[in-house]
């Protein structure tokens, strides 16, 4: 349950939400902090909507790659307005609406942040959409365009379609005019998928996905396989790929990292692509801010939904991030500081 720490001697306290031990959500705890004071290179933003991942349900139990000290605020996106600026900055100005990628911390009322990782959003888009853009639009954007090179009239087969990651791909591989398949575990959600452009939907609640998937493609195999959930479904989608194909290792929401045989690699002739976004950014960080820009664009033109599944206040993070955990989200949870 979440309880408020409050030190009367403080200066001026904002709320954060905060993981003082690892643990489960019940664990996080709302805590009134000092505000933030930019140092050099930095901006202070006022945090008006914050974003929340499926990987903020491992950060928070020490079963991520990213294992920032404690204590810590969960929620690595955020969208709001700029209200200070330390030396040295001169490309964001105070009163300015941005989005941030902050990889940790955005839960809560202001955040300091390098302005590097702040992007201008459009008058025309909301903060709710903008917050929520960054990490799986960003990541999916990298992972079809710059590791799987994919092509107009290819089939891509989206594992995991209707949750944030899937959304994207699913989004995006229109965009990009492929036949997009989009593969989730009920009938709401492949109809939800469909919503959002997918073109052909398979149940594998209720289905067996290789042999769904070689049907669909008459026997071919999907050009290329975005997988952000691993477990059993990646192996089963590997040996449905199409000769040459690319299977995109995005992340592992369904909790088991799986093992591929190697043989299968062998005999389809194709790609396992590796997408670590985060690591991406900081190594091209021109790159990243190109393909965040056009996000942003293609949002702000109603080209991209950023689907919101549900706006949450700060206090009830862990019923959210318990959502999450549960594979109940459709797109986009979404926390107001």
């Amino acid at each position: 349950m979440l309880f408020a720490l409050h030190n009367p001697l403080s200066p001026v306290a904002m709320k954060a939400l905060l993981c003082t031990r690892y643990g489960t959500p019940e664990d996080l705890t709302l805590a009134d902090i000092p505000e933030p004071v930019p140092g050099p290179g930095e901006v202070v933003v006022r945090v008006e909507a914050a974003a929340l991942n499926f990987f903020d349900t491992l950060i928070i139990a020490n079963k991520y790659q990213t294992k920032p000290p404690l204590p810590f605020s969960p929620a690595a996106e955020c969208a709001g307005t700029v209200e200070a600026l330390g030396t040295g900055v001169t490309q964001i100005a105070v009163g300015d609406r941005v989005m941030a990628y902050a990889g940790y911390g955005a839960a809560r009322e202001r955040i300091a942040i390098s302005a590097d990782r702040v992007i201008k959003i459009p008058d025309r888009l909301d903060v709710d959409r903008a917050a929520g853009l960054c990490v799986t639009y960003g990541t999916t954007l990298h992972a079809l365009k710059d590791r799987a090179r994919l092509r107009a009239g290819e089939t891509l087969a989206v594992l995991g379609a209707s949750g944030g990651a899937g959304l994207a791909a699913v989004e995006l591989g229109k965009l990009m005019r492929a036949r997009v398949i989009a593969c989730a575990s009920s009938a709401e959600k492949i109809a939800f998928a469909r919503k959002h452009g997918a073109d052909d939907g398979i149940d594998y609640g209720s289905e067996d996905l290789k042999e769904a998937l070689r049907r669909l493609t008459q026997g071919r195999g999907a050009d290329v396989i975005y997988d952000p959930l691993g477990g059993a479904y990646a192996e089963a989608a590997l040996r449905s790929i199409a000769w040459k194909g690319r299977f995109l290792v995005v992340g592992f929401a369904a909790g088991e990292i799986p093992k591929l045989p190697l043989n299968l690699v062998l005999l389809k002739g194709c790609d396992v692509l590796g997408v670590f976004w985060g690591s991406w950014i900081e190594r091209d960080p021109v790159g990243h801010r190109a393909n965040t820009e056009q996000l942003l664009a293609w949002c702000a033109d109603g080209k991209l939904s950023s689907h919101v599944h549900a706006v949450y206040p700060l206090a009830e993070a862990p019923a959210a991030l318990k959502a999450i955990a549960a594979r109940q989200v459709m797109g986009k949870v979404i926390l107001r500081p």
